[in-house]
């Protein structure tokens, strides 16, 4: 019988990435991301370590890999075409997301992983610019689907005018300073850029 070398979909490589990310998760929960430490995820995941460090390298890009793919699954940028829906939309569900315990745990994780002195991961593991340039793509997409409402927006724009204001006010003024009047004074702001541009 001949086999050939494709990985197989729900084979040992996703169970033992399912398990690696799982413990992962746990620890964030428990303690943060900058506190993950290599040993810790190969007791609590039951990986050995060194298929651990062969596939992501560092904690902080394994960190990176499981907060990309929570990313994906939890906050997606919607792009219906109504431009404003879509902004508000999407801006709820990362103020939701940050005032959750551990919610900033994304945007540690993609500081710890572009301030190592190699910011890109093994292959097939993100390097935190490859994941901000993904969610910058997906911005984008959501302007072009928007046409002639998004004016001259970019998606530098959103993030400057939806994540940044958002983050900030996490980082030093509490998630409780995030209310929904709050969001949708920011999507409004960019909604008057986006109609004078």
């Amino acid at each position: 019988m001949t086999t050939t070398g494709r990985a197989r979909p729900g084979g040992r490589t996703a169970r033992t990435r399912d398990a690696v990310h799982a413990a992962v998760r746990e620890l964030i929960g428990e303690s943060g991301s900058e506190h993950v430490v290599i040993a810790d995820v190969a007791a609590r995941s039951g990986v050995h370590a060194a298929t651990i460090y062969r596939r992501w390298g560092r904690p902080e890009l394994l960190v990176l890999d499981v907060a990309v793919d929570r990313l994906r699954a939890e906050l997606p940028v919607p792009a219906t075409g109504n431009l404003e829906a879509d902004l508000l939309a999407y801006a709820r569900i990362v103020a939701g997301d940050l005032t959750r315990p551990g919610g900033l745990a994304f945007l540690r994780a993609v500081l710890a992983a572009s301030a190592a002195p190699d910011a890109a991961g093994p292959a097939g593991v993100p390097g935190a610019r490859s994941v901000i340039e993904r969610r910058l793509e997906d911005f984008q997409v959501m302007l072009d689907r928007a046409g002639p409402a998004a004016g001259d927006l970019t998606a530098l724009d959103v993030v400057d005018g939806i994540l940044a204001p958002l983050y900030l006010r996490v980082l030093f003024g509490g998630g409780d300073s995030i209310d929904d009047s709050y969001v949708q004074r920011l999507v409004a702001k960019l909604m008057r850029q986006a109609a004078a541009s």
